[in-house]
Order: structure tokens, then C-alpha cells, then sequence
């Protein structure tokens, strides 16, 4: 076998090294499209609405301010992506990946998201009103001051997130798992928490006004001045673990 010399095999790995290179340049510059692959390229301020980017890889791409209103990503993989300010209003992005994504005061009201993926991801005073959440999981995510007015968000996970004055008020949230969240002074008026996970969280000075939490579990949670003025408690499991009695409202009985 023949074994080049070092200088041919220099030359090979830097023409090696330019090749690749000008894929990622030309992959960068490609025009948007289903499963267009994106890492790590500079898209901020651009006006991308109603682009089909199902199945696209977009990893540590920069959308900062950009619209992709009404967009189709399906699938796509935004993980580690900075969507900051970005405007995703009635964008299709169920099984999406934002995992250790950064969506600071993005807008994704009535955004399609089932199934969708934000572990850890970055998301203080983002908007999600009338949006749908269902299945989607926000492990660890920041969370502070986001907006969920109406969300559908039935079996979703928001375990360890920080929540801290998110308004919740109206939302659908049956089956979600709020465990070990931290949602002081978050706002659940209205909303709809019946069959749902609080062990552990810290609901303090949280406005629980007229929410539905018929056979919730709140084992554990912290709820010092927190407002639970009308709000249903049949079949709860308190605080103290024991079980609150059917027709409860605004204590548990």
C-alpha cells in the first residue's frame, strides 16, 4: 500500500478544509425550503413569512427579529437557535426542536406546537396567547413573565421551569406537569388545571382564582398568599397529601 507523502497529504486536508467549508457557505446562502440545512448562519432581520422549512436543520442559527409568520416548520430542528424578538405568530411547528434555544420576547400567539421540544431553553417575556401546546415539553426553561393567555396546553410538561409572572388565565393545562416549577406570582385565573402535576412547585402569591383543579396534585407546593378564591378543589390531593372532598371551592374541605 502506498502511503503519501506528508506534503501531498497537507495539500489533501486543506483542500479538504476548503471544500467543506464552501458547503457551509453555500448552505448558508441556499434559498428556504423543506429541509434546507442552516447551522449556524446569520439570518437576523429578514421577512421569511409563510416559507416552508419542514424538516430543516437550523441549528444555531440567528433569527433575531426576523417574521416567519404563518411559517411551516415541522420537524425542523432549531436547538441552540436565537430567535430573539422573532415573530412566529400562527407558525405550524409541531415536533419542533428549541432545545437550549433562545426565543427572549419572541411571539408565537396561536402558534401550532404540539409536540414541540424547549428543554432549557431561554425564553423570558415570550408570548404564546391562544397558542397550541399539546405534549410539548419545557424542562428547566425559562420561562419569566411569558404570556399563555388561552394556550390549549393538555399534557404538556413544564417541570423545573421557571415561570415566575406567567399569565396562564384561561388556559387549558388538563394533565400538565408543573412539578417542582417555580410560578410565584403567575397568574392562572380562569384556567383550566384539572388532573395536574404541582408536586413540589411554588405557587406563592399565584392567583388561582376560579381555575378548575379538580383532582390536581399539589403535594408539597408552596402556596402562601396565593388567591384560590372559587376555585375548584373536588378531589384535590393538598398540600398535607390528604385528599380534598368532592365540591370543594376555595379551600379544601
Amino acid at each position: 500500500m502506498l502511503i503519501p507523502p506528508p506534503r501531498v497529504t497537507s495539500i489533501l486536508a486543506a483542500m479538504l478544509l476548503i471544500w467543506t467549508q464552501g458547503l457551509a457557505l453555500a448552505a448558508c446562502s441556499d434559498p428556504p425550503a423543506q429541509g434546507v440545512i442552516w447551522i449556524q448562519c446569520d439570518k437576523r432581520n429578514l421577512d421569511l413569512s409563510r416559507v416552508d422549512l419542514r424538516g430543516a436543520i437550523l441549528t444555531r442559527t440567528d433569527f433575531t427579529n426576523s417574521v416567519l409568520r404563518k411559517a411551516k416548520l415541522s420537524g425542523a430542528d432549531l436547538s441552540f437557535s436565537i430567535l430573539d424578538k422573532a415573530d412566529l405568530t400562527g407558525a405550524r411547528l409541531d415536533k419542533t426542536l428549541f432545545m437550549r434555544a433562545s426565543l427572549g420576547a419572541a411571539r408565537l400567539d396561536k402558534a401550532y406546537l404540539v409536540g414541540a421540544k424547549f428543554d432549557r431553553a431561554r425564553m423570558p417575556g415570550v408570548t404564546l396567547d391562544g397558542a397550541r401546546l399539546d405534549e410539548a415539553t419545557f424542562y428547566q426553561a425559562d420561562l419569566t413573565g411569558a404570556s399563555f393567555r388561552k394556550v390549549r396546553a393538555p399534557g404538556s410538561s413544564f417541570s423545573q421551569a421557571t415561570l415566575d409572572e406567567a399569565d396562564f388565565s384561561g388556559g387549558a393545562l388538563q394533565q400538565a406537569d408543573l412539578t417542582r416549577a417555580s410560578l410565584e406570582d403567575a397568574n392562572f385565573t380562569g384556567a383550566n388545571l384539572s388532573g395536574a402535576d404541582f408536586t413540589g412547585a411554588s405557587l406563592l402569591f399565584a392567583d388561582l382564582g376560579e381555575a378548575d383543579l379538580t383532582g390536581a396534585v399539589l403535594v408539597d407546593v408552596n402556596l402562601d398568599e396565593a388567591n384560590l378564591e372559587g376555585a375548584k378543589l373536588g378531589k384535590a390531593q393538598w398540600i398535607d397529601r390528604r385528599r380534598c372532598r368532592s365540591g370543594s371551592i376555595g379551600k379544601c374541605q
